[in-house]
């Protein structure tokens, strides 16, 4: 990021409203769906399952009736980029879909880029485009010319890459909000994957990144915070449910000048991903509740010991806190106030209790 150094609270809010378009596309996913709201029929389309075979040379490539938004005059197509997408090659996949748009001369209506994990690992590689809301699954890199073709250039979906309702053979599902698999879910701490960049702090700000931040820093007093934080029932989502709020007030009350910080993003359990998934894709999330809670107890510097078997949480991680740096938001005097924060990174090897101890 080549961000300038944000000095005071109305620097960081004037970054906000000059980073906050970078969202306008994706403003329907920026608050969750009530309950209740749209029918599962509502953006869907019976129609017999699709053939598997690639369309013959008389068809046209993912020839579907259901028409996008052919009004937006600019689109955005989100790639997942975690880990498991990854591994079926959505780095190919965005490779291909940034050449195809630069092949159509679209690149000054439509940009395709990474975003964190979308939850549903098991369709992967997961592709959102917006401001259509069409959700595209299990696409892989040769998609890419079929997407850009019919979706972006012919305002035409491509059925055969819509989920397929397991519970209504033969209808497709558009929107990732009308699926089964996501109706239930309330998205809290995975707020922002999928919906943003991990790697650039502007996407971040613009999803009111860091406000919780220079809220404390300019309206609270640290024991506020506490307080704030005891009161509101947070809980450790480890498995234990310690209260988040007792930890904060008995660190706040040790006497001594120097108290640390430290974030545990190893994980023991086997197939457990959570603090994985929250570093590949929100990584920025983890720097400024960091930086909150020092500044609640008292602590300047924090460590995040993490897995060295996580060399994707790592690098967007580090590459996170390089970019708090740079604007101002670690280091001294964060934001003007009389506060100071900085983190390091200590990898370890596998082993949860070592964060522990």
């Amino acid at each position: 990021s080549s961000m300038e150094k944000l000095v005071d609270f109305t620097s960081l809010d004037e970054a906000f409203r000059r980073f906050r378009p970078l969202m306008e596309m994706r403003a329907h996913d920026m608050e969750p769906v009530a309950d209740g709201v749209g029918s599962a029929d509502a953006n869907c389309r019976e129609a017999k399952a699709p053939k598997k075979s690639s369309p013959s040379k008389t068809d046209k490539p993912g020839q579907a009736k259901s028409k996008t938004n052919s009004s937006a005059a600019r689109r955005e197509i989100l790639v997942c980029g975690g880990t498991g997408c990854q591994s079926s090659r959505s780095q190919d996949l965005l490779a291909n879909l940034t050449a195809e748009i630069k092949a159509a001369g679209l690149e000054k209506s439509a940009v395709a880029h990474i975003t964190g994990c979308f939850g549903f690992c098991e369709k992967g590689p997961i592709v959102k485009v917006f401001p259509d809301d069409v959700f595209y699954v299990e696409v892989s890199p040769a998609d890419a010319k079929e997407i850009v073709e019919s979706h972006l250039l012919n305002n035409t979906v491509v059925e055969r890459l819509l989920y397929q309702d397991p519970a209504r053979p033969g209808t497709f599902l558009e929107k990732q909000h009308d699926m089964e698999f996501y109706k239930k879910q309330r998205r809290i701490a995975l707020f922002n994957c999928g919906l943003i960049n991990p790697e650039l702090i502007e996407e971040y700000i613009a999803a009111e990144g860091y406000k919780g931040l220079a809220h404390c820093l300019k309206d609270m007093r640290s024991w506020e915070v506490v307080k704030e934080i005891l009161n509101s029932g947070l809980r450790g989502r480890g498995g234990g449910g310690f209260p988040t709020g007792i930890k904060w007030d008995v660190a706040a009350k040790q006497p001594g000048p120097i108290k640390y910080i430290v974030c545990n993003a190893d994980e023991g359990d086997p197939g457990a991903f959570m603090d994985r998934s929250i570093l590949e894709g929100d990584p920025h999330s983890v720097v400024e509740g960091m930086a909150i809670a020092g500044y609640a107890i008292g602590a300047s510097q924090g460590y995040v010991y993490i897995r060295a078997e996580y060399p994707l949480a790592i690098e967007r991680l580090q590459r996170a806190v390089d970019q708090a740096r740079e604007a101002g938001l670690l280091g001294n005097n964060i934001l003007g106030f009389d506060f100071s924060f900085d983190l390091e990174l200590k990898y370890g090897a596998g082993a949860f209790v070592c964060g522990e101890e």
